[in-house]
């Protein structure tokens, strides 16, 4: 009976030190919000003991950081507008994306590192590089510039495409990867309906008020641009999160499920139309377009070649709808007599001229938000890019922009090619929704900057990562499929 005792006796004593050492760290902090005034100070211990849990259980499990990371760059916005817009909780995305990293460096020996060597892994290398170089650009833009700017640029796809390569190595990562953008973008759409109908948060209004009525409210409408950066952003995202729903749809046999899909990729859709961003319709068209010539089967190619046709000759040869101011503004992307057009291209012959003698433009971050702030003494930063096209022919000149655009074009073309390869029916249908997404935001910066800024340009690079590891999925389900 002793032992028993004893060993009764000696957990009741560790159990009264964890209630000590409670209540001890309860008196220290209450008195500390009580001195300082801060209601912060009380969920301090909290948001400490949280982070070590994470740590523990994200060293246990890597992809747990790759899910972490991406549902992070949904939400930020809401972060710095509801919280203090003063904090950078944009460098959250380096701080998990590198602790990701270190996770699996800590358990390198469950990862086949071989499928980082392809071509993603080295046009992206090959670009953060060149990145780099433009430090010693003549043109003499600021650093602090340059160090804000290449985040978005260069050093996300460099950490992002191969830690997406990685990890996402199986069909149930793949799904997971694909409910994240799904349910992610539902919760997107969702708050867009209530910021139009029931008003914006106390955040939300802050931000209109601090400037962003001015490209967010047009002749007393509100463009909604929910919890994501800007209107710009959540247009296209939910213009291509439209499409990868109607060609899972495609995908399923349960006509239940089918069902879920098409009315979620007709809500997605009106996401797109209350955003009141036109370049959405050239992210719904780039990726509509390119989900067809995934499927390489002509009869399909033909008819859904003859549906978009219609649907953009019903935006340019009709008034259908223009009672609707949605679709009134959407009908001005098809109307090259547009204002904001000719604006535009006013802005970029201003730029050609300037650019003609700059082949390796005027640095990183000298234009747009970044030029603004830290580079109000160059030309460059009084013209408004209004593109992400124009904004990386800006900073990396003529030579950068089509060394990016071609590899662009190289990855996008690989894609193809790599799901026409697969036999996989269900995988096929998955990677073609993803592919047709990342061609759908890639001709959507055209007109806007949306690939270089989240939640897209996550969705991009992840996309892609699991497309050029298409086929180690593939053997996954197929070993799967002969052990059952």
């Amino acid at each position: 009976m002793n032992p028993i005792s004893s060993t009764d006796k000696s957990v009741t004593r560790r159990g009264y030190t964890i209630i000590f050492l409670v209540l001890l760290l309860s008196l220290i902090t209450g008195g500390l919000a009580y001195v300082t005034n801060s209601f912060f100070i009380p969920i301090l211990p909290v948001i400490i003991a949280g982070g070590v849990i994470f740590i523990v259980l994200l060293f246990k499990e890597p992809f747990l950081g790759l899910l972490s990371v991406f549902c992070y760059c949904f939400f930020l916005f809401i972060l710095s507008r509801e919280i203090n817009n003063e904090i950078q909780f944009g460098l959250g995305t380096e701080a998990l994306l590198i602790l990701t990293w270190l996770s699996v460096w800590y358990n390198a020996k469950r990862y086949d590192f071989s499928v980082l060597k392809n071509e993603l892994t080295i046009l992206c290398l090959i670009w953060f590089i060149i990145s780099v170089l433009q430090l010693v650009n003549p043109a003499d833009a600021s650093i602090m510039g340059w160090l804000q700017e290449v985040r978005a640029t260069a050093l996300l796809p460099l950490l992002l495409a191969p830690l997406g390569m990685v990890l996402i190595t199986d069909n149930k990562k793949l799904n997971i990867i694909i409910y994240v953008i799904i349910i992610c973008s539902l919760l997107g759409v969702l708050n867009g309906i209530k910021q139009m109908y029931l008003g914006p948060s106390a955040g939300e209004q802050r931000f209109l008020d601090e400037g962003g009525n001015v490209t967010h409210i047009l002749f007393g409408k509100l463009r909604v641009f929910s919890f994501y950066s800007s209107a710009g952003q959540f247009g296209p995202s939910q213009a291509q999160v439209s499409v990868l729903c109607a060609v899972l749809v495609l995908g399923l046999q349960k006509w239940g499920q089918k069902f879920i899909l098409a009315v979620l990729s007709i809500l997605f859709f009106y996401g797109m139309l209350i955003s009141g961003t036109r370049g959405a319709f050239f992210a719904l068209i780039g990726a509509a377009g390119s989900a067809l010539f995934f499927a390489r089967k002509y009869k399909v190619i033909i008819a859904g070649v003859l549906v978009l046709g219609v649907f953009v000759g019903i935006l340019k040869y009709t008034t259908i709808g223009n009672g609707n101011y949605n679709i009134y503004r959407l009908r001005t992307a098809v109307d090259p007599e547009d204002p904001s057009f000719k604006v535009r291209l006013a802005s970029q012959k201003v730029l050609a001229d300037y650019m003609s003698t700059r082949p390796f433009g005027g640095g990183i971050g000298v234009i747009g938000t970044f030029g603004h702030k830290y580079n109000s003494d160059k030309f460059l930063s009084t013209i408004e890019p209004d593109s992400y096209w124009v904004k990386l022919w800006a900073m990396y000149g003529i030579v950068g922009f089509i060394i990016w655009f071609c590899s662009l074009m190289y990855l996008i073309g690989k894609s193809f090619g790599i799901v026409w390869t697969i036999k996989t029916k269900s995988l096929k249908i998955k990677l073609t929704a993803l592919g047709s997404g990342v061609v759908g935001l890639f001709v959507c910066s055209y007109g806007n900057e949306v690939m270089n800024d989240v939640p897209s340009s996550f969705i991009v690079w992840l996309s892609l990562a699991a497309i050029f590891n298409a086929h180690k999925i593939e053997k996954s389900i197929l070993s799967n499929s002969k052990l059952s």
